[in-house]
């Protein structure tokens, strides 16, 4: 790889937020303000994915229950990925495709809002639990790549980046979170709350 081939992959990165800002801006902050409400109506937000999608899941939810700039009540959100004794008996007893549908089986309620995470569109488990939720009468979102795919049947919102490449479609998928973020905690924070680091 050469300087040149970083700058490319800069260009193009700065091409799809370029994208995202003419095309999703206005989606995206009607996601936020719909996930502003569930919490507000007492909601939890759960959150899910594989790999880098799973990092993400952790990365937001950790943003929303912590803070993403201002200081202000703890928010409910938990991303589905991160205990093991779960993760790993759901897997071993009803097979990968169950992890995230069975752990919303037991907590998910209509009040609440479920993210899936897939590049791809299709990964089987969060389509699954996309898909319960849905059923359950909770809020579902969906972030995917270019293709919506299976996703898209079971998700009220769509936030599809238009790209193919998975790398740029988690950059992007990350910058989607922290606008999710701050819409919301601009949304739900008291008046006058500090900014982090005041």
């Amino acid at each position: 790889m050469t300087p040149d081939d970083v700058r490319r992959r800069f260009e193009t990165s700065a091409e799809i937020y370029r994208a995202l800002a003419r095309d999703l801006a206005g989606k995206v902050h009607e996601v936020g303000m719909a996930l502003a409400a569930c919490l507000r109506a007492g909601g939890t937000i759960y959150l899910f994915g594989n790999g880098g999608s799973a990092a993400d899941s952790q990365h937001i939810a950790a943003e929303l229950v912590g803070r993403y700039l201002a200081d202000r009540p703890a928010l409910p959100a938990v991303a589905l990925t991160t205990d093991t004794s779960k993760l790993t008996a759901i897997a071993n007893d009803y097979g990968y495709e169950e992890v995230f549908a069975r752990q919303l089986a037991a907590f998910v309620r209509p009040a609440d809002a479920a993210i899936g995470i897939s590049t791809s569109g299709r990964s089987k488990n969060v389509v699954k639990a996309l898909a319960l939720a849905r059923e359950r009468g909770a809020l579902t979102v969906a972030l995917t790549g270019a293709d919506p795919a299976d996703c898209a049947a079971h998700a009220r919102f769509v936030l599809a980046v238009p790209s193919k490449e998975t790398p740029r479609i988690q950059e992007s998928h990350i910058a989607i979170g922290h606008a999710l973020c701050e819409i919301v905690e601009l949304d739900l924070a008291p008046r006058g709350a500090g900014l982090a680091g005041d």
